[in-house]
């Protein structure tokens, strides 16, 4: 076989059952070479639906469009952001924005944050104690721990906690993933009350250079929703060039946004909530999505 694309199958109660390519990834790219063989493997898919095995499919190409026939429709579509980082490490800094980047990385130089990286478990507890407050901070609920400690075993090398400290407090981590030429930002949190110290954009730093050693061409920031300005003004301040990324269905499914009366209720009751609590929402919740 030459050619291909991954599935994961999804079993919800909530959500219905379904397949998707691939769950918790901003993209995944069919293994084909010309628009033929995408629409042969999707036609071919499309039974699982037409049968009655699951509810719906979804894709998340980056360079491939389901043809019409297909019966894939876009269901949303994101900004994705990537950073070139084949160029000099003077001519990246140069390039950062003066005030919202380099300032806050000689800002944090001057303080003398503390940096760390690896996969271990002290760094993965630091890095979600961060990410609890942080989702808390949005009202929503965390990703469970299991699913980081997943993300390590099955990563391995490839995977890096980020941590930023400030007199051994932890104010800021990420957590990257490293693939073939690219570096990849997947998950980011801080601590609001030493946001000043610029913890995260001192993490970055530290991201694009360990990158270019490394040998990556490109640093991955991630998706964004086409109305989320200021996540979209954070990528665009490191030089990140933004392209559309849209996900595609059978049958077509709206994306499902939270209504204002969900945002109220969790805007009320998250804040109240206790850490275990919290994090016991996020287990179950984070079950049901991908």
């Amino acid at each position: 076989m030459t050619n291909g694309i991954v599935w994961c199958w999804i079993a919800s109660w909530l959500t219905g059952r379904r397949y998707v390519s691939l769950p918790f990834s901003d993209h995944c790219e069919p293994l084909v070479s010309n628009q033929g063989e995408l629409d042969d493997l999707l036609l071919h898919m499309k039974h699982s639906v037409t049968s009655g095995k699951c509810k719906y499919l979804e894709i998340r190409p980056t360079s491939w469009e389901p043809g019409s026939e297909t019966g894939l429709r876009r269901s949303v579509t994101y900004d994705f952001h990537s950073l070139d980082v084949s160029k000099s490490t003077q001519e990246l800094f140069h390039n950062f924005h003066k005030d919202c980047v380099q300032r806050k990385i000689r800002r944090a130089e001057r303080e003398r944050l503390h940096y760390e990286a690896g996969s271990s478990e002290d760094l993965l507890h630091k890095f979600y104690g961060l990410l609890v407050r942080t989702r808390r901070r949005h009202y929503l609920p965390p990703q469970p721990l299991c699913w980081f400690r997943e993300l390590v075993a099955n990563f391995g090398e490839d995977l890096k906690i980020r941590v930023a400290s400030k007199d051994d407090l932890p104010i800021a981590s990420i957590l990257t993933l490293r693939h073939k030429k690219s570096m990849v930002y997947k998950y980011g949190c801080s601590d609001e009350r030493f946001h000043k110290f610029g913890g995260m954009a001192f993490l970055f730093w530290n991201t694009i250079q360990e990158a270019k050693e490394k040998g990556c061409e490109q640093f991955e920031m991630g998706r964004s929703d086409s109305d989320n300005f200021g996540l979209i003004s954070f990528k665009q301040r490191w030089g990140a060039v933004a392209t559309q990324l849209s996900y595609w269905t059978y049958p077509y499914r709206r994306a499902i946004n939270p209504s204002a009366r969900q945002k109220l209720v969790l805007r009320r009751f998250i804040p109240l909530m206790p850490d275990l609590a919290l994090e016991t929402v996020g287990k179950w919740f984070y079950a049901h999505i991908g």
